[in-house]
């Protein structure tokens, strides 16, 4: 009965994804679910993943792929149909520009479920180099021109005498990262903001605002480790005066090798970053395809089972995923449940 069910599914996927893929990346059809994007959300969603097979087990495993969140929202939104994602993780908002592409190429509808929350943490080896940073120290160590002079800064001494005279050495995420979009949100354009002069450079050129304020160095002080984490935790694991920047589960994850720094005196926790008094605290995402819920075997079993585990006692808490406060959690079930579709007028 069950190989006789599960032709059926595929027959009605096939039909299914035949009507709605008329446009770019229409093909074929598809059993199994295809999610790509955040490295940040992926471990969630595996997890997700695994809990889905288990209550679920006539729907095949889906397959879950870190892409990065830009690389990911890019596969998005090339079109309807088997051969594009069903899903896209992401460790930011999609953008109004990203969305307008998902348009243009047929992907009309498309579900937001904002699953959780996560922190930018900077961390170091346990046992290593100590500092309470700020978003200005950050910013100033690690932007490629601050306040749109020559970087000069070769030790985190030479950004603020209280530190450590040692060579700054970050690793972290790379441009295609939501972690890296993240990062120069909430904490390299909050530093940078700190000199009133900026305030007048985005008003008279805004351009030139975003590079200043946003580029990061590439003389070796900041290394980009590519959409890997765990590798960042090795990194810095493997060498005491080095820093990196992930989500808070890796930091949670890898409480027994690495070790949180304060921002603003703030330690990046569960409780500060459900609070918010952590500046790196950010909301993260699953974006779906509306177009795909019939037509592809398991996906709204899938969403599903997100809303049962994203609670604050929830399985996804035990491995890094701090909760939405309860009015937000509330709108993202009737997301996941009802299928309501994301307006442009939201985005920025």
């Amino acid at each position: 009965m069950i190989e006789f069910r599960n032709l059926a599914i595929a027959a009605v996927s096939a039909l299914a994804l035949a009507a709605c893929g008329g446009g770019a990346g229409a093909g074929g059809s598809r059993d199994q679910i295809r999610a790509v994007g955040s490295s940040t959300v992926f471990p969630f969603a595996k997890t997700v993943a695994e809990s889905f097979v288990r209550s679920n087990p006539d729907f095949s495993s889906p397959i879950i792929e870190s892409t990065g969140t830009g690389g990911g929202i890019n596969l998005f939104c090339q079109g309807v149909g088997a051969d594009t994602p069903d899903m896209v993780n992401a460790s930011r908002r999609m953008s109004a520009s990203e969305f307008a592409t998902c348009q243009q190429n047929g992907v009309n509808e498309v579900i937001e479920m904002q699953v959780g929350l996560d922190g930018i943490a900077f961390a170091s080896a346990q046992g290593g180099i100590q500092m309470n940073l700020t978003p200005q120290i950050v910013y100033e160590a690690l932007a490629a021109n601050p306040y749109g002079e020559a970087q000069t800064a070769r030790t985190w001494a030479d950004v603020d005498p209280s530190l450590p005279d040692i060579p700054i050495l970050v690793y972290g995420p790379p441009s295609t990262s939501g972690t890296r979009d993240a990062l120069k949100e909430l904490v390299l354009e909050v530093g940078c903001a700190t000199n009133p002069e900026m305030e007048a450079l985005e008003e008279s050129d805004e351009d030139r605002y975003d590079q200043v304020c946003t580029e990061v160095r590439s003389d070796g002080a900041y290394v980009d480790q590519g959409e890997q984490d765990n590798l960042i935790v090795q990194k810095i694991e493997g060498n005491p005066n080095a820093v990196g920047v992930f989500g808070y589960s890796y930091l949670e994850e890898n409480a027994d090798k690495v070790q949180g720094l304060p921002m603003n005196g703030v330690e990046p926790t569960y409780e500060n970053i459900a609070s918010f008094e952590y500046p790196g605290a950010r909301p993260l995402y699953v974006y779906v395809k509306k177009a795909h819920l019939e037509a592809i075997p398991g996906l709204k079993q899938y969403l599903t089972e997100w809303t049962k585990m994203w609670s604050e006692d929830g399985p996804l808490a035990k491995i890094g995923l701090v909760a939405s406060p309860p009015d937000v959690m509330a709108v993202n079930q009737r997301a996941a449940t009802e299928y309501t579709t994301l307006d442009a007028a939201q985005l920025k």
